[in-house]
């Protein structure tokens, strides 16, 4: 399904470029490479670029710069790619706009099996295994394991639809906390914790020994899709 769309690789380090180009071209995708980030702005609005591979560390613009400006015009899946592991770049650069993040060093594999992952997302589909697939559907709220719609309440389905439509994440649980009371109401975060407990119940009767929604220690929670490849 996510064969033959469009990567841009957008990174100055010429040898972590070229292997993922060979990866990504090895999966059948449609790959090109720029170095600079103002060269990555100016690629992506005048091509249909499908999804960025971004380095955060880049000359001209750097990653987060970029992810400002490209959402002020396009909402292609964005995967960032960084040696600085600090949580607070983590957690800036996915508010400036980036799907995703992939810490150096990394797996060529993980790089575009996270990008399969983020192409599903924006089709409406995650494919939890070989046999398995979870699809939201933001117009109906409904959330729909192999066809058949999981049952859950309004503040279920916003978590959930969050998690699942950006695989990897980790999301604290004061943001899940926005997500789930629109009214901004003064909730302890530790409502989150009930919420999920009553996902996960209601995922694992669907999808037994499946360990999808995971917990990050002293952070919140992500959803993980198994079996991407």
């Amino acid at each position: 399904m996510e064969s033959g769309k469009r990567i841009l690789i957008v990174e100055d380090d010429v040898k972590i470029a070229s292997l993922l180009l060979d990866y990504f071209n090895a999966g059948g995708f449609h790959t090109t490479y720029v170095a600079d980030g103002r060269s990555a702005v100016e690629q992506i609005r005048a091509s249909n670029v499908d999804l960025a591979i971004l380095d955060l560390m880049l000359p001209e613009m750097d990653g987060i710069e970029v992810c400002k400006t490209v959402r002020t015009f396009s909402q292609i899946p964005i995967i960032m790619l960084t040696a600085r592991v600090d949580e607070v770049d983590r957690l800036l650069g996915l508010d400036m706009g980036a799907d995703d993040y992939v810490c150096k060093p990394f797996s060529p594999r993980e790089v575009v099996a996270r990008a399969r992952a983020q192409l599903r997302r924006v089709s409406g589909q995650i494919v939890q295994s070989a046999s398995d697939e979870i699809c939201v559907e933001r117009d109906a709220m409904r959330v729909k394991i192999n066809g058949e719609p999981l049952t859950l309440t309004p503040v279920e389905f916003r978590l959930l639809a969050e998690l699942v439509e950006h695989p990897g994440r980790v999301y604290s649980r004061q943001q899940l906390l926005d997500f789930c009371h629109e009214d901004q109401r003064d909730i302890s975060d530790r409502a989150i914790d009930s919420h999920i407990k009553n996902i996960r119940r209601k995922l694992e009767s669907r999808l037994p020994n499946v360990d999808c929604l995971q917990s990050v220690y002293g952070v919140g929670y992500r959803f993980e899709c198994f079996g991407s490849h």
